[in-house]
C-alpha cells in the first residue's frame, strides 16, 4: 500500500520532495494529539508492574474517594460512595499525590472531637466515651482506643476520641453508631451535650410598628453561651 501510494503520487505529478513537508506536519500534529494516549498507556504499565493501585483499594485523589473496580490500559474505574463510576486517566496515578487507604493495611483510623459540659468530672467524661467504644461493633480493639482532653472553651470541654475501622467502608457506619452509644451515655449520666460558645440568637419582637420618633422597630440581638 505504501509503495501502491507513493507510484500514485508520482504517476500524478507531486514529488516526494513536496509531499514529505506534509507528511511531516502530519507526523507532528499526531504526534501531539496521540500524546496524552500514550502517557496513559505508559502509566497503564507502570501501574500494572509496580501495584500502587489495585481492584477493591480505597482511594482518595483530587477531591475523589472511592473504590478502583476496574483497571485498564487507559484509564481507571473507581466507583464513590454514591454508586458513580468516575473514569480517571492512568496517568493521574503517576504523576500526582493521592491517598491509598488499603495498599498495605486496609485498618484506618478514625478521629472524633466530643464536646462535653465544663462542670462535669473530665473522669467521668472519660469513662462513658470509652464505654462506648467497647460497645460500637465496628470499633477495633486493636490498636486500643485513645481518648483524650485536648481543648477548654467557655463552659466545654472538647475531647478528641481516636479509634480504628477495620476497613475505609466502615467510617461512617462507625461514626453512626458510636455518636448514638455517646449520647446515650450522656443520659445516662445526667449529662446534657453542651451548645456552642458564643452563640448568637436573632428575635423579632412583635410586628414592625411606627415609633414615636419616627423610626422603624428595632430587631433586639441576644448573646446566648453557657
Amino acid at each position: 500500500m505504501l509503495v501502491g501510494g507513493l507510484i500514485g503520487f508520482l504517476m500524478t505529478g507531486i514529488e516526494w520532495s513536496k509531499l514529505k513537508w506534509l507528511v511531516a506536519a502530519l507526523s507532528v500534529g499526531l504526534g501531539f494529539g496521540l500524546q496524552e494516549i500514550f502517557a496513559n498507556f505508559i502509566s497503564g504499565l507502570i501501574i500494572l508492574f509496580e501495584k500502587p493501585i489495585r481492584i477493591g483499594d480505597t482511594v482518595t485523589i483530587r477531591d475523589l474517594t472511592g473504590s478502583i473496580t476496574r483497571i485498564n490500559t487507559r484509564a481507571t474505574t473507581i466507583v464513590d460512595w454514591a454508586c458513580k463510576e468516575i473514569i480517571v486517566p492512568n496517568k493521574a496515578f503517576i504523576t500526582e499525590q493521592f491517598v491509598n487507604w488499603s495498599l498495605s493495611d486496609s485498618v484506618t483510623r478514625v478521629v472524633l472531637t466530643i464536646p462535653a459540659p465544663a462542670h462535669v468530672n473530665s473522669e467521668e467524661i472519660t469513662t462513658v466515651l470509652r464505654q462506648a467504644c467497647e460497645r460500637c461493633s465496628y470499633v477495633l480493639d486493636m490498636p486500643a482506643p485513645e481518648v483524650f482532653l485536648v481543648d477548654l472553651q467557655q463552659g466545654i470541654q472538647l475531647f478528641e476520641l481516636r479509634i480504628h475501622a477495620a476497613e475505609m467502608g466502615h467510617s461512617i457506619p462507625l461514626r453512626h453508631e458510636l455518636h448514638q452509644l455517646i449520647l446515650k451515655g450522656f443520659a445516662e449520666h445526667g449529662m446534657e451535650m453542651p451548645f456552642p460558645p458564643f452563640q448568637v440568637r436573632m428575635k423579632t419582637l412583635g410586628k414592625k410598628a411606627p415609633a414615636s420618633n419616627g423610626t422603624p422597630a428595632s430587631r433586639t440581638f441576644k448573646s446566648g453561651g453557657i
